[in-house]
């Protein structure tokens, strides 16, 4: 890590930065593979993507067991898509008799094939939930970028997975200058066709951009957290209360969040307890559309 980049910005400004308070939820990223090659993904993931690796049972417990003793509590899991990796079932089946736990899936055919096993995991000590990818309340437009016909097998997955008892929730794409009240009315009728209440959570994401990318974006500096940011919104910022665990290198490496394992400065070292002493310096792209709009990956 260059020190200096890190804790300032290019113009030599002290960096914003988020001091982490606690661990309430670790996420895992179960690697990059993926069944579906859409070109807006946040991951770059794909078939046979390997940027970052799947993780095995055997690797996701010792983080388990230590988020567990700093009071993590939820799991959650995102890819890729998670149930391409061999080892998804044995390892939620594992998490959940300690913590309930939520699985970001694009619901088609991974999940939709192993559902059988899924399914038993209603009995678990804890809860299980799915954050289902439907990007567009318009079938067509789902489907131009994940494949023909895959907005209605996702909604058929949600059908039972509902009925097998387990909470659903969505994300979406946001596009600029949207009504997002009227888009988010409009899956309504896809959720009563689902069987799922009228009510279900809708997550919205902005343009992340692609990994790697570098797009044109303000730097926050330390004024702006305390200009336009109170401790209570700070304390809402993802890096206050997550960490995400990847494989990357064959290494099991422990990053700030969900949306910077593209930037080894947010490598933050092979324990819980070492990252969570380290003060996240809000320098990735991705950090101004926390900041600025507000973003997040969590439901807690």
């Amino acid at each position: 890590m260059n020190d200096d980049k890190w804790r300032f910005d290019p113009e030599g400004n002290p960096r914003g930065y988020i001091q982490p308070k606690q661990l309430k939820e670790l996420w895992f990223h179960t690697g990059t593979v993926c069944n579906l090659r859409c070109s807006f993904c946040l991951e770059g993931s794909k078939p046979g993507d390997n940027r970052l690796n799947p993780i095995t049972l055997e690797e996701a417990k010792p983080f388990i067991q230590e988020a567990l003793a700093l009071g993590t509590e939820q799991f959650s899991f995102t890819g890729g898509e998670p149930f391409v990796i061999p080892e998804m079932v044995a390892i939620l089946e594992y998490a959940l008799d300690y913590n309930p736990c939520m699985v970001l899936t694009n619901a088609t055919e991974p999940l939709l094939n192993r559902l059988h096993q899924v399914a038993p995991m209603a009995k678990k000590p804890f809860p299980l939930s799915f954050r289902v990818s439907l990007d567009h309340p318009d079938p067509a437009k789902h489907d131009l970028f994940r494949g023909q016909g895959n907005f209605h097998l996702a909604l058929k997955t949600m059908e039972q997975l509902h009925r097998c008892g387990f909470k659903i929730s969505i994300a979406r794409q946001v596009d600029e200058g949207e009504d997002m009240e009227a888009v988010n009315r409009a899956y309504i009728s896809f959720f009563r066709e689902a069987g799922l209440p009228e009510d279900t959570t809708i997550v919205g994401f902005p343009e992340f951009h692609e990994p790697g990318s570098n797009p044109d974006i303000p730097y926050i500096t330390e004024s702006c957290m305390t200009t336009y940011k109170t401790e209570e919104t700070r304390d809402e910022m993802m890096c206050n209360f997550s960490k995400m665990v990847v494989k990357k290198g064959g290494r099991m490496r422990v990053y700030a969040c969900t949306l910077v394992d593209d930037d080894e400065d947010f490598d933050l070292g092979g324990s819980l307890s070492e990252a969570m002493k380290i003060r996240v310096m809000l320098k990735h792209h991705r950090c101004y559309t926390c900041f600025a709009d507000g973003a997040s990956c969590s439901e807690i």
